[in-house]
């Protein structure tokens, strides 16, 4: 691969800040951001030296419509688009709005503070927030709800094959889709359910990480309609960076989900099944107990091409 990708492909980490903004009217602010696409790798640097023990790394995504207007003479990506959202009969994935996206991890809450608070005041004035939240590692890598995340997760050198768009579109090689959604969940309704309904909602056992065998799992698991194939019968999968995250005096227990993936019909897809179901009435059976109150498309360059953005 000639372009490389930004740090899509790193492990989820143990601490996360994810950070999506609003692009201000006024032309100032087209200049703030371009100045920030070419300084954001040398930020980045700088703080993997000055923490090397943290591992930070961030990721810099742009909404289609902040694409259009900051980089009007370059293409758009092809696959970068508004999302428009998917209804299903009982469920619906919610459309919002999202301009700038930031994806910082780091061993530690400090130095991924330090990461997004740097990246923040280079944007002061440009940008308005609409979203952030702070993710953590639960245990063993395990979601509020008390399942295992991302067990299914390509690795090594699948994980840049799914994860970034390769030599098949050479001006966006090395660039990535990242979807996000903001989930919450319904903890009492999730806790009054025996143990053997839970797994049956998840597909796997919750405290070995078993999946279940095809004579015991239900057709709407989660892990069964998110298990997607193309026209040829291959599994196709995303890069998943989930991070759990709540607000206890809040009674605000969530789950930020974040797929990663050359293709954003990849990722389409698994929602569409997810929302309306494979076959009518087969949705995932999580939603009835995990809420999407948010749902955005953004494209993530290429660091070559961030700096070549920039100017």
């Amino acid at each position: 691969m000639d372009a490389n990708p930004q740090d899509v492909t790193r492990s989820p980490g143990s601490s996360a800040i994810f950070m999506v903004y609003g692009l201000n009217s006024d032309k100032s602010a087209n200049d703030t951001v371009k100045e920030l696409c070419g300084e954001f790798a040398a930020i980045v640097r700088s703080m993997r030296k000055r923490y090397p023990e943290s591992y930070p790394s961030a990721v810099f995504g742009f909404g289609a419509e902040a694409w259009d207007r900051l980089f009007p003479q370059e293409p758009r990506p092809k696959e970068l688009e508004i999302f428009k959202g998917i209804k299903g009969a009982k469920h619906t994935a919610p459309s919002t709005k999202g301009d700038l996206f930031f994806h910082v991890r780091a061993q530690n809450m400090d130095v991924a503070y330090e990461l997004s608070a740097i990246i923040s005041s280079k944007l002061e004035g440009a940008v308005y927030h609409i979203d952030e939240v702070h993710g953590f590692r639960y245990f063993d890598g395990r979601t509020i709800i008390g399942f295992v995340d991302g067990t299914e997760n390509p690795e090594n050198d699948d994980a840049v094959s799914f994860g970034v768009i390769g030599d098949e579109d050479e001006y966006f090689n090395g660039g990535s889709y990242a979807f996000v959604q903001k989930y919450l969940h319904d903890m009492k309704a999730w806790n009054e359910l025996p143990l053997e309904e839970q797994e049956k909602v998840i597909g796997r056992r919750r405290y070995t990480d078993e999946e279940l065998g095809d004579d015991v799992k239900p057709a709407n698991a989660h892990n069964a309609v998110t298990n997607i194939t193309d026209e040829n019968g291959n599994e196709l999968k995303i890069i998943r960076a989930n991070m759990p995250f709540a607000n206890p005096s809040k009674g605000e227990f969530g789950t930020y989900f974040i797929g990663y993936a050359g293709t954003f019909s990849t990722t389409k897809k698994m929602l569409e099944n997810m929302f309306k179901g494979g076959s009518e009435g087969n949705y995932d059976r999580l939603l009835d107990f995990s809420k999407p109150v948010t749902g955005t498309l953004f494209f993530v360059p290429s660091w070559e091409l961030l700096e070549k953005i920039a100017e």
